[in-house]
């Protein structure tokens, strides 16, 4: 079927826009038509690139490996990268589809008219195409809410890449199989890095280095290296150091001190970077690192910036330039004690390395005026509080759950004033597996009972401010601005710490709940709650929907993934089972990938100490790799962070590597990735 519309550009042409989908999915193609034309205008006003050809072609095929692909002219998408309707499409993926449809779209100048020299270069376009897009999505939502969904998804999967046998430069040096390598590094890494180059000069310098880029290399297959030297040229900047970016791997680790001195009215803050070896590379050199800093009053007021040497201030928050190994900077006429709000927007890819005093963090969340920084405050916290909860656990003692947090996360649910949005996210506690990754041993039951344990507290502590809150921000009209949604999402929030009371009122009203959804964000919302609460509600509500939405495909997929992260003991059972399901299909990478991959995530039931989610992995992929090398490879990482847990199951997760790397005919991607897992 054909979906038809137009575009005009700057310059006055119309554009067609035809969009092919299967027959009767018609309905479902209208957000990504307006997302597309929305990020048409926006690379015109933005970059001052318009579209180059009369027709502007996307095609939706169910059966898809990646999410889509920029083929000039006529960009292939999966299915799940465009369809959306209100009653089948959450608001994560309104938010999915319109960011993929403006990244393949702007490949049209940001890797296809401009391309590459070689795979070597893959961040060249990727990366670069990754930066435009969250920039875009960025501006059409909330910029602090963006960031942070962003710099979430950075840590929780690319630093764990960067800390692993997978790590690889922006730019890798060797491949196998080059499909192996459309990995996080290159992409929200490398994205990460122009990021870097935004920040360092400006968005008036970055948009005349960006103008010199395409003119001079359009037509051209290019290097990481003109996209740089273009950036210098523009701008008048040295960046040698900075190419350090794309050559070495692994995540920075960043420490700092600050010292107010009263009499002289200054504030010193010394920056120190540090590099861990990763494989192939023991020995690493100082990077350039843009630093934003602020400094907050005892009051939490920002104050504005004065450096040592400069007459004028410049603002409340200032980007340093760490390129030594460790350096000063002087802040004069600080007058106040105060708190340094370091990292702010996340300016560079980096880990804070050090313990942050409790006082600060509670000063940062209630008060910073960065809404990353505010919201990675309480992250910290909260992150601080379960390591301190999973160690007593562990040591057989009763863990302490520190009240000032408790309280503080109640003040953030009072706050009217704070964007809905922010709040939600503020709200949310670090996943098992990124408290895992932030401790040395992985102790998987520890920390599932140490989360639990804090939500339900937060929970007890306020459950009538947690109903009152969930009652108000109900809204009767449907609508898709980012207002609408930030209020949807912070009222699944509060319903998510009612559930895990588990009294009779509280699974009702999470039962009401998905019964009484008018769109799919609040129905899988509530059904994404009951599947950890075993009993009645949750067996009808998977029947309810599996029945309403069984002709529905890409809808299925969320009833199969849902189910996969449920923390009831019997998952795998239930995962088995559902593999046999009429309505699953073994051969579509969506249907994998939504329970495969959702099971892979569950860290309390996947890594069961008898190494049962192992061994099924690893059957699963030795089926896949018969079929679909590059599914089957990409499945291959969770057993790749066997060296984080306890001595048991590094010997199941290697046994079950090893299970795969000795069958025969196993694919070139999967042999690569297996092998480097085991052996990196």
């Amino acid at each position: 079927a054909l979906v038809e519309d137009q575009f005009t550009t700057m310059s006055g042409r119309d554009i067609a826009i035809r969009i092919y989908t299967d027959r009767g999915d018609e309905d479902k193609v209208a957000h990504a038509l307006d997302s597309l034309k929305r990020a048409m205008k926006w690379d015109e006003e933005v970059y001052g690139r318009e579209y180059d050809l009369d027709l502007f072609m996307i095609v939706a095929v169910a059966d898809f490996n990646m999410g889509a692909m920029e083929n000039k002219g006529l960009n292939i998408f999966n299915s799940a990268a465009v369809l959306t309707r209100p009653d089948t499409a959450t608001d994560d993926d309104y938010q999915r589809v319109e960011g993929i449809v403006a990244h393949e779209y702007f490949h049209n100048w940001s890797g296809n008219r401009v391309t590459l020299r070689d795979w070597f270069q893959l961040s060249l376009k990727e990366g670069f195409t990754v930066f435009r897009d969250q920039s875009f999505s960025a501006d059409m939502n909330s910029a602090a809410v963006k960031r942070i969904e962003d710099v979430r998804h950075l840590r929780a999967a690319q630093f764990v890449e960067d800390n692993g046998p997978m790590a690889h430069p922006v730019r890798p040096e060797s491949f196998i199989k080059i499909d192996n390598f459309y990995t996080l590094t290159v992409y929200e890494k490398g994205a990460e890095v122009v990021r870097m180059i935004h920040t360092l000069l400006g968005p008036e310098l970055f948009r005349r280095g960006c103008d010199l880029y395409f003119e001079r290399h359009d037509g051209q297959a290019v290097t990481c290296e003109d996209f740089v030297l273009a950036m210098e040229e523009a701008s008048g900047c040295d960046f040698r150091q900075f190419r350090r970016w794309y050559a070495q791997a692994g995540t920075p680790r960043l420490q700092y001190q600050g010292q107010w001195d009263p009499d002289t009215a200054t504030y010193t803050l010394t920056l120190e970077q540090k590099h861990l070896p990763s494989p192939g590379q023991e020995e690493k050199e100082p990077l350039h690192i843009p630093v934003a800093v602020g400094l907050l009053s005892e009051s939490g007021e920002d104050l504005e910036l004065t450096l040592d040497g400069e007459t004028e201030p410049c603002g409340t928050t200032r980007v340093l330039d760490l390129t030594g190994e460790r350096q000063s900077f002087v802040f004069t006429g600080v007058s106040t004690p105060c708190v340094p709000s370091v990292l702010r927007g996340f300016s560079a890819p980096c880990i804070l390395d050090q313990e942050i005093p409790r006082e600060h963090l509670l000063l940062r969340l209630e008060n910073d005026s960065d809404g990353f920084n505010r919201w990675d405050a309480g992250q910290t916290l909260a992150l601080d509080c379960l390591k301190s909860m999973v160690r007593s656990l562990h040591a057989g003692e009763e863990p302490e759950i520190w009240s000032e947090l408790v309280e503080a996360f109640g003040r953030v649910l009072r706050n009217r004033d704070l964007e809905c949005a922010l709040a939600a996210e503020t709200m949310i506690l670090p996943t098992e597996s990124y408290i895992g990754d932030n401790m040395d041993v992985v102790l998987v039951d520890e920390i599932h009972e140490a989360r639990r344990g804090l939500r339900r507290e937060i929970a007890r502590r306020f459950e009538d401010v947690l109903l009152e809150r969930y009652r108000e921000l109900e809204d009767h009209e449907l609508r898709f601005d980012a207002e609408a949604m930030g209020r949807r999402r912070l009222r699944l929030v509060c319903l998510g710490y009612l559930a895990t009371l588990e009294t009779p009122s509280t699974t009702s009203l999470v039962e009401t709940h998905f019964r009484r959804a008018a769109n799919m964000t609040d129905q899988m919302g509530a059904m994404a709650l009951l599947v950890h609460i075993p009993g009645r509600e949750r067996e009808e509500a998977l029947a309810a929907f599996c029945e309403a939405w069984k002709d529905e495909s890409l809808v299925m997929n969320k009833w199969f993934g849902v189910q996969a992260i449920s923390t009831l003991p019997d998952v795998l059972e239930h995962i088995r089972e559902l593999w046999k399901s009429p309505f699953f299909d073994e051969t579509n990478p969506n249907k994998i990938r939504s329970l495969l991959g959702a099971y892979a995530s569950n860290q309390v039931r996947f890594h069961h100490e008898d190494g049962r989610g192992y061994r099924f992995l690893a059957e699963k992929i030795v089926e896949i790799d018969r079929r679909n090398p590059q599914v089957a490879a990409r499945l291959v990482a969770p057993l790749g962070k066997w060296r984080r847990f306890d001595e048991g199951r590094q010997d199941r997760m290697k046994a079950a590597l090893k299970h795969v790397l000795t069958q025969e005919k196993l694919s070139a991607n999967t042999f690569e990735l297996t092998r480097k897992s085991l052996e990196g």
